[in-house]
């Protein structure tokens, strides 16, 4: 090859390689940004749009008004940390290796690293990836948000915290728990919620011109149930509990609001995908006063497996992509958000096995039918764990506890409802259909196979 014709051959490589780096610059950026809020401890109808009427959340509303609102979606478990796993790695958690509770102690490890996270898959594709909020999956650095996918992290690793002091006391000793990328930092005194829309403002902006991946995990309305002094009085002649849960989620209604008018006036709203999902049912527990929360026609709360435990308020919004001010009603679960995701955003999945769906069809299409033969839920480990199949209608739950009537205990090892005409699981028809309760176990003894 002549000096004239080697350099035309570079030449060209040259442009084929400008062209083809040109095709993955134009690939990401046509690529969305992607905000998902998840709250904490949130009624089942707990919002205005979910049919709350002593309840004022704006933002959320209209965020259901320009996007979708799901009836029928499920959180990946009943508890915190397995709740969070679930999500974050779209495998049902007791196959992510967190079937509880991770305990909210430094040096205590919590979901496997082996696991991939959302943040792994998208920071990946070149997505900047940001924490802010609650962890509550590990408070080890290769546990914590930075060795789980996280390019940045501001929050609190344990369970809860007070908002102002930034300190654990659910047991004792007291220990302060407020980080950021790994590193205690002190800001007393500062209200968490202001701190947090600080904190989330502020990756955006910083990321403005790329494409982000933030996973925003509010600690509300998980007690304390601590909402500002503008909603106290909004809802002072409200009967306690009640009152202060509800200041609590309208403070997290206003946070909320915060974030997605920031959004918009940086011009970034229809590039932005914006998913918002409780992590479970509301809590019965004595912290927050034994309630507070609102299940509207479902048994059950957080801790346990009946639909008031599990079913959960769930919007997902980006305009000019997706329909607006409609409802989904098909079968959904909180680990479907990640092979969502991953389609969404045209990311590759991980090898890893999957439990969620994507449910991109359904939400382009009212009459797309649910991904979902059957779904397998397990909270906690051992022998006696609680666990729940549902298929076409019909739920076998075993094992089972509600956790919104003390006490709590009940004799029966099996219940099987229909969910079709008993919405509230009243009548328990394990007695009357035992084929139905054969064919249901048959389905958890395959997922449980499916763990070996």
């Amino acid at each position: 090859m002549n000096g004239l014709s080697h350099s035309l051959f570079r030449f060209a490589l040259v442009g084929l390689s400008l062209g083809f780096f040109s095709s993955l610059s134009s690939r990401a950026a046509d690529r969305p940004n992607v905000i998902l809020i998840y709250s904490d401890d949130q009624g089942s109808i707990d919002l205005g749009c979910y049919g709350s009427k002593d309840l004022q959340t704006p933002h959320l509303d209209r965020l259901a008004e320009k996007g979708l609102r799901f009836t029928r979606m499920y959180s990946p478990s009943a508890i915190c940390s397995a709740s969070r796993a679930g999500l974050l790695t779209g495998r049902m958690p007791v196959r992510a290796g967190v079937p509880g509770n991770v305990p909210s102690l430094k040096g205590k490890k919590g979901m496997p690293t082996s696991e991939v996270t959302i943040a792994e898959m998208m920071r990946e594709a070149g997505y900047a990836t940001g924490h802010v909020g609650k962890w509550h999956l590990g408070y080890t650095p290769e546990t914590m948000p930075n060795g789980q996918g996280f390019q940045t992290s501001y929050g609190h690793m344990g369970g809860c915290i007070d908002n102002y002091s930034h300190f654990f006391y659910w047991n004792g000793p007291n220990r302060h728990d407020l980080w950021r990328n790994g590193t205690e930092i002190w800001e007393d005194g500062e209200f968490f919620g202001d701190l947090m829309v600080r904190e989330a403002n502020a990756f955006i902006e910083a990321n403005k011109a790329k494409t982000f991946f933030l996973y925003w995990a509010i600690n509300f309305p998980h007690y304390p149930l601590q909402g500002t002094a503008k909603w106290r009085e909004v809802y002072k002649n409200l009967e306690e509990p009640r009152g202060m849960y509800n200041a609590f989620v309208s403070t997290m209604d206003e946070m909320i609001g915060e974030i997605i008018a920031k959004v918009d006036a940086l011009g970034i709203r229809e590039n932005t995908l914006i998913i918002f999902q409780s992590d479970h049912g509301h809590s019965t527990e004595e912290r927050t006063f034994w309630s507070g929360g609102n299940p509207g026609p479902y048994r059950g709360a957080k801790g346990c497996l009946f639909e008031g435990g599990l079913r959960v308020p769930s919007i997902v919004s980006h305009p000019g992509k997706l329909p607006e001010n409609e409802v989904r009603d098909q079968l959904a679960v909180g680990v479907d958000w990640f092979p969502t995701l991953a389609e969404w955003c045209d990311l590759s999945l991980p090898g890893k096995k999957l439990d969620g769906k994507s449910l991109v069809p359904i939400l382009k299409s009212a009459s797309a039918t649910t991904p979902h033969k059957e779904v397998y839920w397990q909270l906690g480990g051992g022998k006696q764990p609680q666990w729940v199949v549902q298929k076409e209608g019909w739920k076998l739950l075993g094992n089972p506890r509600d956790t919104n009537r003390r006490p709590s205990d009940l004799k029966e090892e099996r219940i099987l409802v229909n969910l079709t005409n008993d919405i509230g699981e009243t009548k328990n028809l394990a007695e009357q259909h035992p084929e139905k309760v054969t064919e249901l176990e048959k389905v958890r003894t395959a997922f449980l196979d499916s763990l070996k």
